[in-house]
């Protein structure tokens, strides 16, 4: 009799090694009472999260963890609630447990795109509490890492958009943002695991697909292979760097903002001696610290306009509040 195994496919080996290297630091909870969880993958049934859910089946009972799987079904096409049904047995079969399957309405607000995630996330945070878990697995790939990078750069959204998808946001974690999207392909066929394939993901409607399908390709094409990871490897850069302005960012905002009788104001002195970098940054994290704005380049340098180049210029409209010189000070308050 031969017990001789077959070699581990290369695809299913980087899948696992980057699902270990994500949740080795979790802490097991210990004993679990029924439907709860140390981590929970979210599964859309599809040839990424599929790779990830296998991968973290294997891997999370040797580390102690348990891990169970959400689906969030959107409702947007006529066979969805199928597609989740079926996603949830795929993950039941794997070994996960529990499994969730949540249905959301998707709104329109941000459009179609932005709707739909919103209402995922608020899906997959309301599983994750519900199943006591401390954090919730994505498949985002480093293919997605770097369709961001580029549309952040085509926004001209300034160093925040090109800092791309963290592997760590608050309880969200994702462990494959340096796999490729064609690894977690190989790691299904070689598992002889069925995935979904989502025709959003081919609708040219979609500015998303039409980066991965016609942009990154040319790119690839025309300037040389390693396009996508030299995209990560900027995400991850821009990342570093701003971790290290927020840090520079909340040791000056101690020391120069003061909260006012209508919101919070900020000495033209201390930001005038900054550097134009750092002044911009701490006007940002301000305004979006304060009321949840995130402002643009364009609004960021009216509003530094107001230490450098102040005429007597009166309040600049800002989206959520406005912003005003006086007495020596930026005075930011809810418009």
């Amino acid at each position: 009799m031969n017990d001789v195994r077959p070699p581990l496919h290369p695809s299913v080996a980087v899948l696992r090694k980057a699902v270990r290297d994500a949740i080795g630091r979790w802490p097991a909870a210990g004993s679990r009472a029924e439907g709860e969880a140390d981590l929970l993958v979210a599964l859309s049934g599809g040839a990424d999260s599929l790779a990830l859910a296998a991968a973290t089946a294997f891997e999370a009972p040797k580390l102690g963890l348990r891990a169970g799987a959400v689906v969030v079904d959107h409702g947007l096409q006529e066979d969805s609630a199928t597609v989740a049904a079926r996603a949830a047995d795929q993950a039941r079969q794997l070994g996960l447990d529990p499994v969730r399957v949540r249905r959301v309405e998707v709104g329109s607000d941000g459009g179609p795109e932005a709707a739909a995630r919103d209402a995922r996330y608020a899906a997959l945070e309301g599983a994750r509490v519900e199943a006591g878990a401390s954090a919730v697995l994505l498949a985002h790939t480093l293919d997605d890492q770097a369709e961001t990078v580029l549309l952040g750069l085509a926004r001209g959204s300034g160093a925040g958009s090109l800092q791309g998808m963290s592997p760590v946001s608050g309880t969200l974690v994702r462990p494959l943002l340096g796999v490729r999207r064609a690894q977690t392909r190989e790691a299904c066929a070689a598992l002889d695991l069925s995935p979904w394939n989502d025709p959003h993901n081919t609708d040219a409607a979609y500015t998303r697909v039409r980066v991965r399908e016609r942009v990154l390709p040319v790119l690839e094409s025309e300037l040389g292979p390693g396009i996508a990871e030299a995209l990560a490897r900027t995400a991850d850069a821009m990342r570093e760097d701003a971790e290290a302005f927020e840090e520079m960012i909340e040791e000056t905002i101690e020391e120069i903002v003061e909260h006012a009788e209508a919101g919070i104001s900020v000495s033209t002195a201390a930001l005038a001696a900054n550097p134009a970098a750092l002044r911009q940054r701490v006007i940002r994290y301000i305004v979006q610290s304060e009321f949840g704005v995130a402002l643009s380049r364009t609004q960021t340098i009216e509003v530094a306009r107001l230490v450098t180049d102040w005429t007597g210029q009166g309040p600049i409209d800002l989206p959520g509040c406005r912003a005003m010189r006086r007495d020596g000070r930026i005075v930011f308050s809810a418009s």
